[in-house]
């Protein structure tokens, strides 16, 4: 079982900036993805950004500029820095994880997802 949790969501204003993280825990041998995905009412989940374990970064179109990815390897944990925020950025953001368990076998685990309010 790998267990994700993530943290820093809130209220921000249009222009601010906040920092999520999500750190994974449990039997995990390596973790070769991580990516940030987010969730507005009504809409479907989308993906905002991905990072490997070697650093490769990718992005939404719709957040490219602004928000950065970034990934402490030691700590399994994975961070993303949202700056010049939109209220249509508002949603609830999800961490996931992909790679591989003690036993070998492999995992794709989900946060239970932090809010995130952009408004005036």
């Amino acid at each position: 079982q790998v267990q994700l949790v993530e943290s820093g969501g809130g209220l921000a204003q249009p222009g601010g900036s906040l920092r999520l993280s999500c750190a994974a825990s449990g039997n995990i041998f390596s973790i070769s993805a991580m990516a940030w995905y987010r969730q507005a009412p009504g809409k479907e989940r989308e993906f905002v950004a991905s990072i490997t374990r070697g650093g490769s970064t990718n992005y939404a179109d719709s957040v490219k500029g602004r928000f950065t990815i970034s990934r402490d390897n030691a700590k399994n944990t994975v961070y993303l820095q949202m700056n010049s925020l939109k209220p249509e950025d508002t949603a609830v953001y999800y961490c996931n994880a992909q790679g591989v368990g003690q036993s070998l076998y492999r995992f794709d685990s989900w946060g239970q997802g932090t809010q995130v309010t952009v408004s005036s």
